[in-house]
């Protein structure tokens, strides 16, 4: 039976239709990454709940990773932020970069953050960090990075800033965002392991484009202490303010801490 011909109106019945709040009713996270950044997008659907929406936008990125070029990242961070689903609004929107966020600073990036979306929570990488070592009561840190020692320095002085002891801070002084997500899962273990120190209280794993994620769980049972990494903080943060206490298994002793003494 032929339903349609050429010249026919279609005219279609009206229906009583179900709608709910969408896969993700939960929250809504943003995140602005860098157009370089290999590692971050999965580690965030490798952590965060199903039920919590994961938005993301790139900036064009410069890939020789430098002092100076990561300053340059402000300059299109209020319309980055502004075209993360502004139709559903994200809860909480985060500048994932922990260098940039070091160079630019953090009231600087959140204030264009907030110039581009309103609505949203600003974040950015570097204040996820604090707020999880804050969390866990950190004091004495060992750091490793991918960077440069013009970037690692600058990171040094601003974790000193923020009340943290530097037992040792190091960097395999790589130049490019492609060379930092392309360091395998099992080296970022091995270089945790030689830059740990008995007076350490945690161990940062500093870089949102760095594949450290997936060697959390084991640098933490060799070891005994606290490992952050940058994606890890900085989703347990997003989480967190979004109003997500989950705690979610295999990501480290970060995600048993419910973050009651986190202000928005």
């Amino acid at each position: 039976k032929i339903m349609f011909k050429p010249g026919d109106i279609i005219n279609s019945k009206t229906r009583n239709i179900e709608m709910n709040e969408g896969r993700h009713n939960r929250a809504k996270l943003g995140f602005i990454l860098m157009s370089t950044d290999l590692a971050a997008e999965s580690d965030f659907f490798d952590i965060v709940p199903k039920d919590v929406a994961i938005h993301i936008t790139r900036l064009k990125t410069d890939d020789y990773t430098t002092n100076e070029t990561l300053s340059k990242h402000i300059e299109h961070m209020a319309d980055a932020a502004s075209r993360i689903q502004p139709d559903v609004k994200p809860n909480v929107i985060s500048y994932s970069c922990t260098s940039g966020s070091i160079v630019i600073g953090e009231e600087k990036i959140m204030a264009e953050i907030k110039k581009g979306a309103p609505y949203a929570i600003p974040m950015t990488l570097v204040t996820g960090v604090v707020d999880a070592l804050r969390e866990l009561q950190i004091k004495k840190i060992v750091v490793g990075t991918p960077y440069l020692d013009e970037i690692n320095t600058k990171e040094a002085e601003f974790l000193h800033n923020k009340g943290f002891e530097i037992i040792n801070i190091q960097g395999l002084n790589l130049t490019t965002g492609i060379e930092f997500g392309r360091v395998t899962p099992e080296y970022w273990k091995k270089f945790a392991l030689e830059i740990d120190d008995k007076d350490a209280d945690a161990i940062f794993l500093s870089c949102g484009g760095i594949r450290s994620v997936e060697v959390i769980q084991e640098i933490e049972n060799i070891t005994g202490k606290p490992v952050i990494t940058s994606n890890q903080a900085q989703v347990w943060s997003c989480l967190r303010k979004a109003g997500i206490k989950d705690n979610i298994q295999g990501f480290g002793q970060i995600f048993n801490c419910a973050g009651d003494s986190l202000i928005n």
